[in-house]
């Protein structure tokens, strides 16, 4: 047995536990930069116990707000707090290590970037989330889109890990049913990409198996009743599990194909991966069946299918099914839906084969069946 294991230095979960976020901050510093998604006004509780400088996202993070964010930030700012959605967190934690490094976002971004290393450590920061899906306020990058390479990619060290990840289910109560689907199916992915993954630990397992009896459990009830907090505590349990796994084991085909569909699409990261996630899977296990018959993956995939569809005897493709029935209840759209077209398919094919978080899938696809799952999902 050996891992690496590595995550925020503290984590605060509890219902209410907002009330504290005043407190914990002065602890961090005296002038903080508080980023915010589209909705700044969800975080006017905040912006007026602390009364601190806000900065919005719209939409998902780009270098270009990286850019101005931690300009912002280096302005007299000594903490920064994610408020909102993966995007906010994802940008907040990105502001915070380029208000302390040099250069441009650009000199650190994987894949299309440099990938020059975060060598200062970054202004202390807070993550908040206030949706039950990305689970980045315990992850150690941030997704940034890069306009100019149609592409997201990540800006990643281990100085990016949150002062104090704050979980507070009540913050999630009033998210809409399609945002709470998305939100809910990018956990699911999130579980079941590290535990299948080639970097899959016992360590991370342990999150794996407990994150996928919490969706199976709760994502349907916080789907058809928002105001179910019991349901709502689960689910954000499960997403703060599922970024535990994945900040240590890695991910998969799903979020292969979200990286290029995110630069490409004017598209919610969650509702990119669900519309992939049931159409990777089911190619991820007939691969594995063809061309690695005996893998622990394929166990795993039969462990999955029997924690969602409650079944002792199911196998792995009783949990694809259970994947695909769960997206057509929720009506999740294809990424037909978001603009892309089938002429753009050997793109994004291209794009995915060189994702980072490709290289930690269950087994390497061909680009033939990369090009499958793409098809399926439009």
């Amino acid at each position: 047995m050996r891992f690496d294991f590595a995550t925020a230095a503290r984590i605060v979960f509890a219902r209410g536990a907002i009330a504290d976020l005043p407190k914990l901050a002065r602890e961090l510093g005296s002038r903080p930069l508080l980023v915010t998604g589209r909705d700044a006004e969800r975080a006017a509780g905040v912006r007026n116990a602390l009364a601190c400088e806000v900065f919005s996202v719209y939409g998902e993070p780009t270098v270009e707000m990286v850019r101005q964010g931690a300009q912002a930030a280096r302005e007299g700012c000594d903490l920064v707090i994610g408020f909102g959605g993966g995007s906010a967190i994802d940008a907040a934690k990105a502001i915070a290590a380029l208000a302390t490094n040099s250069g441009d976002p650009l000199d650190y971004l994987e894949v299309v970037g440099k990938g020059r290393t975060i060598d200062r450590n970054p202004l202390p920061f807070i993550a908040v989330p206030t949706t039950a899906g990305t689970g980045a306020e315990v992850t150690r990058n941030a997704v940034i889109g890069s306009p100019e390479h149609q592409v997201k990619a990540s800006l990643r060290s281990p100085l990016m890990l949150a002062k104090i990840a704050l979980i507070d289910p009540d913050l999630t109560r009033d998210v809409p049913p399609h945002v709470t689907a998305s939100t809910g199916l990018d956990t699911l992915t999130q579980l079941i990409e590290p535990y299948v993954s080639v970097r899959a630990n016992a360590m991370s397992d342990l999150f794996c198996v407990e994150g996928l009896k919490r969706v199976a459990a709760s994502l349907d009830r916080v789907f058809q009743n928002g105001h179910d907090i019991d349901a709502r505590e689960s689910m954000s349990f499960a997403s703060l599990l599922s970024g535990l796994a994945l900040a240590n084991a890695g991910l998969g085909a799903v979020h292969g194909f979200a990286s290029p569909l995110g630069g490409m699409l004017e598209a919610p990261h969650g509702a990119l991966c669900a519309a992939v996630l049931p159409h990777a899977t089911a190619v991820n296990i007939r691969a594995l069946r063809s061309r690695d018959y005996h893998s622990k993956a394929l166990r795993r995939y039969e462990e999955i299918a029997c924690i969602l569809t409650g079944e002792a005897d199911a196998m792995p493709d009783d949990g694809a099914e259970w994947i695909a029935a769960v997206c057509g209840k929720f009506a999740i759209p294809n990424l037909r839906h978001y603009g892309l077209d089938q002429g753009q398919i050997p793109e994004l094919v291209a794009k995915a084969a060189r994702a980072s978080s490709m290289k930690a899938n269950a087994l390497p696809l061909t680009t033939a069946e990369l090009t499958e799952i793409a098809e399926r999902a439009l």
